[in-house]
């Protein structure tokens, strides 16, 4: 069987198993101690006031819409290169995910698109740091500010990144981070919700239980059994055995960021002057490189060689107006956003992780380059 490098995946060593195991030994495996502890060490990396620790970043970001109180009749734009989830948060809501296009060398959502897509209805910009390179934020502050809408910054793409020496995570009202296993720090699924302002703080914090306002272990503290329904919630809670696993990652993130740009350099250094092309990264950003994406010519059949060889590449993402869902529900149709789609039919997600060996990474580079050639 020959050896399969993934395009990610998680990297778990003793410490975070024992962290794990000492809650599952604990009175609480959920709506405990460990769930506080792990919203103030992410809180605290990205140097915001205040987090929500939820079911996952899906979870996160509908806790958002929810907070800033989208609803019927409200827009709310959001690029056109994303994972669904990114708009479908909107659709919970009933309100109407309004598609912008992207930048066509760094993929990052376009400010001069968003601005086009202004209208009295709209109500939030969601910006994505995709593949973990921070958005144009000043920009987006700027319009957001002016024409008083919301900004969320969808960073699942982007702990530990940061948009001019600033974390990202205080960039936007609310900021929103996936814990997934290929993601910076795993949780196995896991999210966090960011924001300085107490008000939405609460309001995502009531919403991911229920709307309830008060858990198990407060009650329990305080020997009483009451407890009110004050809004309409879900069940979005994170547990402490995720929690506790979270935390044990965190101490370990500022080194996988540092492999992660490693690889990423090594990358570029050998891409360059090859029909492969590295995604332009912005001298005023440093990069978290969840995912390593480049454009290369005849994608699907690039894709299924490096496949053959036992490189699991991946393409991220399908534009979102291009599923069959966005086109029957919202009337949307190929051809709306030429640069998204046209990036779409070039890109490809090459392995990053940061467990990867450097002959992992020479493999990867001696293969694609061989099947770019044909």
């Amino acid at each position: 069987m020959k050896h399969w490098i993934p395009y990610g995946r998680q990297s778990i060593d003793e410490a975070d198993i024992e962290a794990v195991v000492e809650v599952l030994r604990s009175d609480f495996l959920t709506t405990g101690p460990k769930v506080a502890e792990f919203e103030r060490v992410v809180a605290e990396y990205c140097e915001v006031n205040l987090a929500v620790a939820v079911s996952n970043g899906t979870a996160a970001l509908h806790c958002c819409v929810h907070a800033l109180g989208i609803g019927a009749g409200d827009e709310v734009i959001v690029p056109a290169i994303t994972f669904a989830a990114t708009s479908n948060c909107v659709l919970y809501q009933g309100g109407t995910p309004v598609f912008s296009d992207v930048d066509s060398q760094s993929l990052l959502i376009d400010p001069e698109s968003v601005e086009s897509k202004i209208t009295p209805r709209t109500k939030a910009i969601i910006a994505v740091d995709y593949a973990g390179q921070p958005c144009d934020w000043d920009s987006l502050r700027e319009i957001a500010d002016r024409n008083g809408v919301f900004l969320v910054a969808d960073a699942c793409h982007a702990l530990g990144a940061e948009y001019k020496d600033r974390k990202v995570g205080s960039q936007a009202d609310m900021s929103v981070f996936s814990f997934h296993p290929v993601k910076h720090i795993a949780t196995g699924e896991g999210g966090m919700v960011l924001t300085n302002d107490p008000v939405l703080a609460e309001r995502a914090r009531l919403f991911r239980s229920h709307g309830i306002s008060s858990d198990f272990r407060s009650r329990e503290k305080a020997g009483a059994w009451f407890y009110e329904m004050e809004d309409l919630g879900f069940n979005y809670r994170l547990t402490d055995i995720q929690c506790a696993l979270g935390i044990s990652q965190m101490g370990k993130l500022d080194s996988y960021l540092k492999r992660r740009r490693e690889i990423a350099r090594t990358y570029d250094r050998s891409f360059d002057g090859t029909p492969v092309t590295s995604l332009k990264s912005h001298d005023d950003r440093n990069h978290a490189y969840h995912l390593y994406v480049v454009k290369v010519p005849e994608r699907d059949r690039v894709f299924s060689a490096m496949r053959e060889v036992g490189i699991g590449v991946n393409v991220h993402y399908i534009p979102v107006h291009l599923h069959p869902y966005y086109q029957k529900k919202l009337g949307l149709h190929e051809g709306m956003f030429p640069v998204a789609e046209n990036a779409y039919k070039q890109i490809l997600s090459l392995p990053m992780f940061p467990s990867m060996t450097d002959g992992d990474v020479d493999t990867v580079i001696t293969q694609i380059l061989a099947a770019v050639e044909g």
